[in-house]
């Protein structure tokens, strides 16, 4: 079964307890003015953390993960938690490295780590999970016809470098490093999820890449999207990467998952009221299904047990 399946699957198991529908990136329950955010999600070794990867990154990683689906629906990160999966062939240095990774993405992102658990496991794992708090929850649910489709910072690094690495490409040492920063070391945006808050119709970070995270607003939401290729905010080196491999940079800036970018959706008069980087990218019409370029875009991207894209 694919991921997409599993996931319906439970839906139609489990009663949703929460006050927000099930579905988001994160769950929410209201506590009197505000509302207290939940999500987890899990980091294993074999699919998500590449040998180039140190023990440092994979930590911080797992934090990142965790804290990014809180700013996606507008929280503010309030504590972390994680229990930790070991096999037999992991050492102390490595698990030391974790440890800091993990300790250095709580100072970054500001937030405390609230409870932990170990276990013995066939696979390295960190199974985190965040909280947060926010007055005004977002969801991939509001998007509305006459919204401006945006995205925070910029898309395709953290692919290229994935596959500059795997395929072995030589590369300047400055491409390198403007790709594996994205690759190895992604950042959530706390901020800007704090600030779309109080603006922002609906949002989702970009976690398994953009094509599948707009087909998820567009059906959440009940609408058309409509992007336009010139508009992606796509970098030179992800340009420089695509000749390169004989690809075209938008097939990367759409596929390219982990970027941990903000896709979010705001009426054009609120816009500008935004005191962060961002590009519209499209806009929200009646209908459904996401079209790019007038032509429609299939939801392609990553899927835990499906591997038939360009990972």
């Amino acid at each position: 079964m694919r991921e997409s399946e599993i996931i319906r699957l439970f839906m139609r198991r489990l009663k949703n307890q929460g006050d927000l529908p099930l579905g988001d990136d994160a769950g929410a329950i209201r506590l009197g003015d505000v509302w207290l955010v939940a999500t987890d999600d899990m980091l294993v070794r074999k699919t998500d953390v590449p040998d180039i990867m140190t023990p440092e990154q994979v930590g911080f990683k797992a934090v990142t993960m965790n804290v990014s689906d809180v700013a996606a629906v507008g929280a503010k990160p309030l504590g972390f938690l994680f229990s930790l999966g070991v096999p037999w062939d992991v050492n102390e240095d490595y698990l030391e490295g974790i440890a800091e990774g993990i300790e250095k993405a709580l100072e970054f992102y500001d937030v405390p780590v609230l409870s932990a658990d170990t276990n013995e496991a066939d696979d390295l794992i960190i199974d985190g999970a965040a909280l947060g708090v926010t007055e005004r929850p977002l969801t991939r649910s509001g998007a509305k016809p006459g919204d401006l489709v945006c995205v925070t910072g910029d898309l395709g690094r953290a692919l290229a470098g994935y596959l500059v690495w795997r395929e072995g490409l030589e590369a300047p040492e400055k491409t390198l490093k403007v790709l594996y920063e994205k690759f190895l070391e992604p950042k959530a945006r706390v901020r800007e999820g704090i600030k779309l808050s109080g603006i922002a119709n609906s949002a989702i970070d970009v976690s398994d890449g953009l094509s599948k995270e707009l087909h998820l607003l567009a059906r959440m939401s009940g609408v058309r999207i409509e992007l336009g290729s010139e508009s992606l905010p796509i970098r030179d080196e992800v340009i420089e990467v695509a000749g390169l491999l004989g690809k075209d940079p938008v097939e990367l800036a759409l596929l390219s998952g982990e970027e941990f970018e903000l896709v979010f959706t705001v009426e054009p008069e609120k816009a500008p009221s935004l005191d962060f980087d961002f590009s519209v990218i499209g806009r929200v019409v009646e209908g459904e299904g996401v079209y790019l370029d007038g032509k429609p875009l299939s939801p392609l991207g990553w899927e835990h047990m499906e591997h038939m894209n360009v990972y």
